[in-house]
């Protein structure tokens, strides 16, 4: 039962207002530290096995930030990088609600591919993939961050709750938010979503526990019908 811990990057000047994409040289703000410091502050009980992160800035910051007072380094891997939006590069997200092109990112996402840019539904693949491979070789016992962008967190979850990418426009990813996989054999179960707050210790599962809220008839697989008792 391989968990995924997906944070997205702190704020940066360009959050909201602008589409960023791959703009270079674009670092956490003041607020944004903040952000990645308290998210570092959070995740300090749980030990972790890895910590991969997108090679932009505002990611390498965060990720940095939560690796600072621990033995593991921050690893990079492309494919969690952000979607590559082309010609929508660096434009104010204002003037980009105006493009013909923005009512179909909003209802039909798997049909967009950007003006010079990728397709979200490459974004997902390249992603998914990813962490398929990040699953195998950390193993099923393993913990691990990745810290990533908006849309390829919610191309992941899409793909994890098995929902279509023309969905994927349903879930929230905040800055310096946790969201959290654990992959069975069976199917992933998505354990928080864009959570800001809490105690993150039992996102890592009590050894010899097979089933998700410790019954013995359960594997971990198995999802526990009528809700089960939690993980407290």
């Amino acid at each position: 039962m391989t968990t995924l811990l997906l944070a997205r990057h702190g704020l940066t000047p360009l959050t909201g207002p602008v589409l960023a994409g791959w703009t270079p040289d674009v670092h956490l703000s003041e607020a944004g530290q903040a952000q990645a410091e308290k998210l570092a502050v959070r995740l300090a009980p749980l030990e972790l096995d890895a910590i991969v992160s997108s090679p932009l800035e505002r990611c390498q910051e965060t990720a940095q930030a939560i690796a600072a007072d621990r033995a593991t380094e921050v690893l990079t891997d492309e494919r969690f990088g952000e979607c590559h939006y082309g010609d929508w590069t660096g434009r104010p997200i204002a003037e980009l609600a105006k493009d013909p092109l923005w009512p179909v990112v909003q209802a039909h996402p798997s049909a967009v591919t950007f003006p010079g840019g990728e397709s979200l539904s490459a974004v997902q693949h390249r992603a998914v993939a990813a962490v398929r491979e990040w699953n195998e070789r950390l193993g099923p016992k393993a913990v691990y961050l990745v810290c990533s962008h908006g849309d390829v967190i919610k191309a992941i979850v899409a793909d994890a709750m098995g929902l279509h990418l023309d969905q994927f426009q349903r879930i929230v990813a905040d800055p310096a938010s946790l969201t959290a996989i654990r992959y069975t054999p069976l199917r992933p179960f998505v354990l928080r979503l864009n959570d800001l707050g809490g105690d993150v210790a039992a996102l890592r599962p009590k050894e010899g526990s097979e089933g998700e809220d410790g019954g013995e008839n359960l594997t971990g697989s198995d999802a526990a019908v009528g809700g089960g008792s939690g993980t407290t």
